[in-house]
């Protein structure tokens, strides 16, 4: 029993004492709209992603969220968009997320009806800016900005 005890500290102490790793999407259609979602338990619309589960890549990750989220399929990968950490960029836990932008391709048709509300592409001029959910918001004025943040 004690080294079960110890080994479940250590796994909960882990899990409770450091950061958990996402990946947040900036979904970019062929016709350069960009895809947000309208989240259920706030309202607010944001980016697509979630949690890299246990034993996947982020890339893997990145096309599993897309898809649960909004229905895409994730073609192309541009580039690392940024790095944020900020313990309150998300307000549920301290997550670590890693931004990229994609290309992708298909129907506005999400998986994943409990967590999201629906899906929407916007042009630039359209986004939602100004009240998005977690620090969506500054990860989208640093990708328009050209910048690839470590925040």
């Amino acid at each position: 029993m004690g080294r079960f005890w110890r080994f479940f500290s250590t796994v909960l102490g882990i899990i409770f004492r450091h950061p958990v790793t996402g990946t947040t999407i900036i979904p970019v259609l062929p016709d350069g709209r960009i895809v947000l979602i309208q989240r259920s338990d706030t309202g607010q619309w944001g980016l697509p992603g979630g949690m890299i589960d246990w034993g996947e890549d982020i890339p893997h990750a990145a096309r599993r969220e897309l898809r649960e989220e909004t229905g895409l399929k994730l073609t192309k990968i541009k580039s690392l968009r940024g790095v944020y950490s900020d313990p309150q960029r998300d307000p549920r836990l301290h997550s670590i997320s890693i931004l990229l932008e994609v290309e992708a391709v298909g129907e506005l048709i999400p998986e994943d009806k409990l967590e999201v509300l629906q899906v929407k592409a916007f042009t630039r001029d359209e986004l939602p800016l100004g009240n998005l959910s977690h620090d969506h918001d500054r990860q989208l004025k640093d990708y328009f900005e050209g910048s690839v943040a470590i925040a």
